[in-house]
């Protein structure tokens, strides 16, 4: 089973590296990042590098796609290169899904018209512009169409898991959440927009702009 994650410059490096985590350990499958070109590319503060390591054109039909976010999808909401691979890979994954601002791409694609999907809550605007009903969910599926998309950043674990349970068995995803260690207990609860005071957002929005 192969999975792909497109990676690109300034994407959010736990969209991706929080679902790579519980993913490469299904059995029997390959993960390959895929993006532009070979070599390394930049995360969205710069710090991190990751490596690309096949071409979009080299991995035509993987089994998943894992699209994740950053304020790197923008321009790949315009870029046809990206979206004409995504559109094809589509018609013959057993899922294509989304971590936080990775949906601005599917919706761009024309993958989410009509659909209930979510993508961070800072972006849900520009979500409604490609065709999407956005909905605060942290994890929202539409197996009929094999769409699953997840909400801002950490959530692309709780899909991660959730898609390990669809490709194997609860079981299996369970193992993977152990192995991890993946049971959260935060020192605040200020996760979502809902719970989170004006001094925490005004805060929150000071150092989205910084990273922009």
């Amino acid at each position: 089973m192969q999975i792909a994650i497109p990676i690109f410059p300034r994407l959010t490096a736990l969209d991706a590296i929080g679902p790579y985590e519980v993913l490469q350990r299904l059995p029997d499958s390959e993960l390959i990042f895929v993006g532009h070109e070979l070599g390394n590319i930049r995360t969205d503060n710069g710090f991190l590098g990751l490596a690309v390591d096949a071409v979009f054109e080299d991995v035509p039909s993987p089994d998943v796609v894992v699209f994740p976010g950053g304020v790197g999808t923008r321009p790949l909401m315009k870029d046809e290169r990206v979206l004409t691979w995504l559109r094809q890979a589509h018609e013959a994954t057993r899922f294509t899904t989304s971590v936080c601002t990775g949906a601005l791409v599917l919706g761009a694609a024309g993958l989410l018209e009509g659909l209930e999907a979510t993508t961070h809550w800072g972006a849900y605007d520009i979500l409604e512009r490609t065709g999407a009903v956005p909905v605060a969910t942290r994890v929202v599926e539409q197996l009929d169409r094999r769409i699953i998309t997840a909400a801002g950043v950490s959530s692309g674990i709780d899909m991660a898991l959730r898609l390990a349970e669809l490709l194997v068995d609860s079981t299996a995803a369970q193992a993977m959440q152990l192995m991890i260690e993946y049971d959260p207990r935060p020192p605040f609860d200020a996760g979502s927009v809902p719970k989170a005071d004006a001094a925490v957002m005004a805060r929150a929005m000071e150092y989205s702009e910084k990273r922009h």
